[in-house]
């Protein structure tokens, strides 16, 4: 038996998320006194998932891999499963993970429990607590198949060092070709992403165009975020859509998320209730947000964030 946990990557390099879904995979492998395995695809640089207790890495780095069609990253992990004879997959809930998880569940009949925040509470019945409602509540989810898929939600267990001696093997095992044809990729370069940002700066309609973006990329920058925006926003075609967070766009959960000229609206707030520290700077002082925010600042966003970035720069160059 054994735990097996996914380590997703971009470029060759691993996304914080892998390093926290290993954390995790190593505390509940020590809990169910078995071992970590850790499968991940083109990196040939492992030692960060050694630092975070991976005992065994396979890295496969087969052709079909090429691919956007998910359900082959799937068969990759069901081979990997019976191989390793694992009992639990661990995977992470970025978008990648969250389309990932169910179709390893479904092709191994097991049990799936998403947004886990927490190690199981009990291992005999296998009970694990994750978020429910649009992570307003939580509810103790018991899993009774053999075989069981986690979603570990971001930022909900942390990175913990626990450095090991690991093997790395090559992982080829026979898989079919996708079936979606991807045309074409545009990635974002020299940019702090939504999903590795411990810091989120967004935007809504408050700030009234497109062009004045200038001042939250500024923000964003001093504080070594990421930018990301409302869906009018995004439906206005003032930000891309990959900017979109919320209820249908990217799901966030950073350690602080600063809210400017965004009202608050449900669907906005369920997609980042699970930020840490929520800030909003909006003129109206009735706007649903300051109901769920830790700090607020009623204000005009064109006075405040020009001001807020130059105190940030001034203590920046006192403290660096």
């Amino acid at each position: 038996m054994s735990v097996l946990v996914f380590a997703e990557s971009s470029e060759g390099k691993f996304k914080k998320v892998a390093l926290e879904v290993t954390s995790y995979g190593k505390k509940l492998a020590e809990q169910m006194q078995t071992n970590l395995v850790v499968i991940t695809a083109f990196v040939t640089d492992t030692s960060a998932l050694s630092a975070y207790g991976a005992e065994k890495i396979l890295v496969a780095s087969s052709e079909a891999l090429k691919t956007s069609d998910a359900s082959v990253y799937a068969d990759l992990m069901v081979a990997a499963v019976q191989q390793e004879n694992a009992e639990v997959v661990v995977i992470d809930s970025s978008a990648n993970g969250a389309f990932l998880a169910p179709l390893v569940a479904a092709k191994l009949k097991a049990g799936y429990a998403s947004n886990v925040v927490s190690l199981p509470g009990s291992l005999a019945p296998f009970i694990v607590k994750r978020k429910a409602f649009s992570n307003k509540a939580f509810n103790n989810t018991e899993i009774t198949t053999s075989k069981k898929v986690l979603g570990i939600a971001k930022n909900s267990f942390g990175l913990f060092e626990d450095a090991v001696s690991s093997s790395t093997e090559d992982f080829a095992p026979d898989l079919p070709s996708g079936k979606i044809n991807r045309t074409g990729l545009e990635t974002a370069s020299g940019k702090v992403t939504i999903a590795d940002a411990d810091i989120v700066v967004s935007g809504g309609r408050g700030l009234k165009s497109g062009d004045n973006w200038g001042m939250l990329e500024e923000l964003a920058d001093v504080l070594g975020a990421a930018t990301a925006c409302s869906k009018p926003v995004a439906d206005l075609g003032w930000r891309p859509h990959a900017e979109h967070v919320g209820q249908t766009g990217k799901q966030v959960a950073s350690n602080l998320y600063l809210a400017v000229g965004i009202s608050g609206a449900i669907q906005h707030l369920a997609g980042v209730n699970s930020s840490k520290v929520k800030v909003v700077i909006n003129t109206d002082p009735e706007a649903p947000f300051f109901k769920s925010a830790e700090y607020g600042i009623v204000g005009d966003a064109f006075e405040v964030v020009p001001k807020l970035v130059e105190k940030l720069k001034v203590f920046k160059a006192e403290n660096a």
